[in-house]
């Protein structure tokens, strides 16, 4: 049975959690192996982004204290989405499976144990998804309903409720290292690849410690991203709103024909600005829309690596794999 499984976990400044969270993580796999779900091979991977902290010695100890734990070192932070795709791609040439989340704490590990059961049934990819979202606040649980709405009208085809929780089978790994785009959401990437897909539904928990990486900002800044990396309905719309503004002009212009001819023309000085102002905003708006799709072709002729991988600690076989597959 093909059943080596590597857990894939982008870090970045987790000094505070990684303790706990490498804890939690042995005792899981630890689980998984006596049942004989996974085999006694199987390895912790933690992606070290650029982290100004500690977190690098943390997980150098970790794999010298233990081979369940191996590690890569990011040249500097490449952002969350390079990390992960850095793990991965390291562990589709070694495993079988792998399991992608984040170091926090929040995703329930214990959704592990369905997510390898629906792999050994025949899925290719199995998404966590949150069954509710209780734990959040108000104003966090509208912003991040309101942020899967908009992201799948706009045509960036997530699955709602699911970040980067999931399994992926080695195949749908070499399926994914087939995408050669510099700007990255494989929350939407992923769904595209295809194959059999099932879900797997769990509880997030409050952060165990350290703080969130992603604040609203940095979330609406990733929302833009998948939204332009993955959709070209935004410019779409932009069309469909210029014809709008064209034949609403033409029936402003029939309307202002016959006022003159009729002798009721009257000086229209308020809305005159606000047309000015308000079809210029929309010019403003437009010209912004178009130029984060101009900003993305320019980034993608460029080719740069989307990420450069300063040192890989593993066992012997893993890393003489890793170098021949480079």
């Amino acid at each position: 049975m093909n059943n080596r499984l590597f857990c894939v976990i982008p870090c970045y400044n987790e000094q505070e959690v990684l303790p706990e969270t490498s804890k939690r993580l042995k005792a899981k796999l630890s689980s998984l192996m006596e049942r004989g779900l996974i085999s006694k091979d199987s390895r912790v991977l933690l992606v070290n982004d650029g982290s100004k902290d500690s977190t690098w010695e943390i997980i150098d100890k970790l794999h010298k204290s233990d081979e369940l734990f191996q590690g890569i070192k990011l040249s500097k932070n490449m952002g969350h989405q390079n990390a992960l795709l850095a793990g991965l791609m390291v562990a589709k040439d070694v495993c079988d499976m792998a399991i992608s989340m984040d170091s926090d704490l929040q995703d329930d590990i214990n959704a592990i144990d369905e997510m390898i059961q629906k792999y050994h049934e025949g899925a290719d990819i199995v998404y966590g998804v949150r069954s509710k979202r209780e734990t959040d606040t108000f104003f966090k649980r509208a912003t991040a309903e309101g942020y899967y709405n908009v992201m799948n009208s706009l045509g960036a085809g997530t699955v709602y409720n699911h970040a980067d929780y999931r399994l992926m089978s080695r195949r749908a790994l070499e399926a994914l290292s087939e995408f050669r785009e510099v700007n990255l959401f494989l929350r939407g990437i992923v769904p595209m690849i295809g194959f059999k897909t099932e879900k797997v539904y769990y509880e997030r928990a409050e952060r165990f410690a350290g703080t969130s990486k992603y604040p609203l900002k940095k979330m609406l800044s990733f929302a833009v991203e998948g939204i332009t990396s993955l959709s070209t309905k935004p410019i779409k719309m932009i069309t469909g709103l210029g014809f709008f503004i064209f034949f609403v002009s033409i029936a402003v212009l029939i309307y202002s024909l016959v006022r003159h001819f009729t002798g009721h023309t009257i000086p229209g000085w308020t809305t005159t600005v606000l047309s000015v102002w308000a079809i210029g905003g929309l010019i403003m708006i437009s010209l912004g829309v178009i130029g984060e799709y101009v900003g993305k072709i320019y980034l993608e002729t460029k080719g740069r690596p989307r990420f450069i991988i300063e040192e890989y600690i593993a066992d012997s076989k893993d890393e003489e794999t890793y170098r021949n597959s480079k």
